[in-house]
């Protein structure tokens, strides 16, 4: 009888930490964490923000080097002493918002430093072409390697950052917040690329906070708390729920902590609101306690219509009422004068100045009140920005450090703190759960629940539509710049909400509350 043959070893992973730890400064954001990427592997991180998750990248592409552990490739220890380790080693990062040249051609970005050359060492564009060309066909997707990256959409920029991935043989892609800002359909399209590149034997690691994504495209999870490795387990032994409690270390009792109110006055009349091009006879109201959400797909105007209702951007006809009196178009000072609050979608760009402190941050609308014959106490900025951060559960080891420093979900609370300190009838909030950890989700959730009970008129404009249905008390679905639908709570499903956002029916019985 033949002996069996003795089993290979299995190779080893083409990347890896091992035993990495991690600091800056009192802050340990790496605890002796140790990760495997396997080729052939849709590998998902997760946790909340501020649970480590950018550091781990960073180490991956060779930004931070490790203080104890190490980085190995193909079994071996080896040391990155900059990102271009990294890409030799085979590791490719795409970010959330890829820095393309704008001016250059998609071919340019893809190659650029390594452009086929020709006669005389110059540059042969047509090579290049052609270059790109194919690895756009292997990627199965279709973008014009001539076209300016200008102008390119978010799901087109990372298409082409995957395509110069490929051209530098990369075997490990590190997907960061992939999907944030894309469409369905987008977020398909990608997710047939991922699929395609695991199949042809890359490792990926997928970072992201949508379960859905996660459990669709995954094949293993690993879940980070605090900076340490709380579990790695194939997706098919786990649930949501699981991993929510792996994440936050307890139970989130509820997601969605909606408070039923009765609501009270009209606090916000938009009639008519207009503007060429982009959105056409918008109208609706916004009572005390109650959450309206402004739905619909990307490129519906949602976020137009809120940044003209606060007077961002001007509109061609209609009115804005504030508590019934006319509010001016085109000037934010008088929303604010009126009790309007807006929380932008981009936290980063429009909510907050980066550079500046937590508490500076959180005193920005607030600094006249705050100065005496024009001057700003610094001990009066404290005590206010004090008594903000404690309100909204901010962490911050330093309210004087920058808030670049914090983690996405805190940046958050501090933009709501600004707003919320200037005391507003009506609270504006853009997408106010993107890019943050399902433990501040929930918080979020009960705060704006809370501000609602408290008889504020609370627009959020959300694409989730779990958060949608969760929160709002109605929901107005838009489509392509127009009012489709106005639907209660009572009736709000995803089906009804889906087929006003895809088709403009106005649904029998539904209609603007007047």
């Amino acid at each position: 009888m033949a002996e069996p043959r003795p089993t290979a070893a299995p190779a080893p992973p083409p990347v890896a930490l091992v035993s990495v730890g991690k600091s800056f400064g009192r802050l340990h954001a790496l605890r002796d964490v140790t990760l495997r990427l396997r080729a052939g592997e849709v590998h998902a991180l997760v946790g909340e923000n501020g649970a480590g998750k950018s550091t781990l990248v960073k180490t991956l592409a060779g930004v931070h080097r490790p203080d104890t552990g190490h980085v190995e490739v193909d079994g071996r220890p080896v040391r990155f002493t900059g990102p271009a380790d990294a890409r030799a080693a085979g590791v490719a990062v795409i970010y959330q918002e890829p820095t393309l040249f704008p001016d250059l051609s998609v071919a340019e970005n893809i190659f650029m430093g390594r452009q086929p050359l020709g006669r005389l060492r110059r540059i042969d564009r047509a090579a290049t072409r052609a270059a790109a060309a194919a690895l756009f066909d292997r990627l199965g997707v279709r973008i014009d390697p001539d076209r300016p990256a200008r102008g390119l959409s978010i799901a087109d920029q990372q298409l082409v950052e995957i395509a110069k991935a490929l051209s530098l043989d990369a075997r490990v892609l590190v997907m960061d917040e992939p999907t944030a800002a894309l469409s369905g359909v987008e977020v398909e399209r990608l997710f047939a690329v991922v699929r395609s590149l695991r199949d042809g034997g890359a490792a990926v690691l997928f970072i992201s906070h949508r379960f859905d994504e996660v459990f669709a495209l995954c094949d293993r999870i690993t879940v980070l708390r605090d900076g340490a490795h709380v579990s790695t387990d194939p997706v098919e032994r786990l649930d949501t729920d699981t991993v929510v409690r792996a994440m936050v270390g307890r139970e989130v009792a509820a997601l969605f902590p909606k408070e039923e109110t009765e609501p009270g006055e009209v606090l916000l009349e938009v009639e008519g609101l207009s503007r060429a091009g982009v959105f056409s006879d918008v109208g609706f109201t916004v009572r005390a306690g109650e959450i309206v959400a402004l739905a619909g797909l990307i490129g519906a105007g949602r976020s137009e219509v809120v940044r003209a209702v606060f007077g961002i951007d001007r509109y061609d006809s209609g009115t804005v009422r504030v508590a019934g009196r006319p509010l001016p178009p085109g000037r934010p000072a008088a929303a604010m004068a009126a009790g309007l609050a807006l929380v932008p979608e981009d936290r980063r760009q429009q909510g907050l100045v980066m550079d500046l402190s937590v508490q500076r941050n959180a005193a920005l609308t607030r600094r006249w009140a705050l100065s005496r014959l024009g001057w700003l106490s610094g001990r009066a900025e404290r005590a206010f920005a004090r008594t903000w951060t404690e309100r909204l559960r901010v962490k911050a080891p330093d309210p004087a450090d920058p808030v670049a420093t914090l983690s996405g979900g805190n940046q958050q609370k501090v933009v709501l703190a600004k707003w919320l300190a200037t005391e507003p009838k009506v609270l504006i909030v853009d997408e106010p759960t993107r890019g943050i950890d399902v433990g501040t989700k929930a918080e979020v959730h009960r705060l704006l629940s809370e501000l609602a009970g408290r008889g504020l008129a609370v627009l959020m404009v959300s694409s989730e539509l779990p958060e949608v249905l969760g929160m709002a008390d109605r929901v107005l679905v838009m489509h392509e710049g127009r009012l489709a639908a106005d639907i209660p709570r009572s009736e709000a499903d995803e089906e009804s909400v889906m087929r006003a956002a895809t088709a403009s029916p106005v649904r029998e019985g539904s209609g603007r509350d007047a």
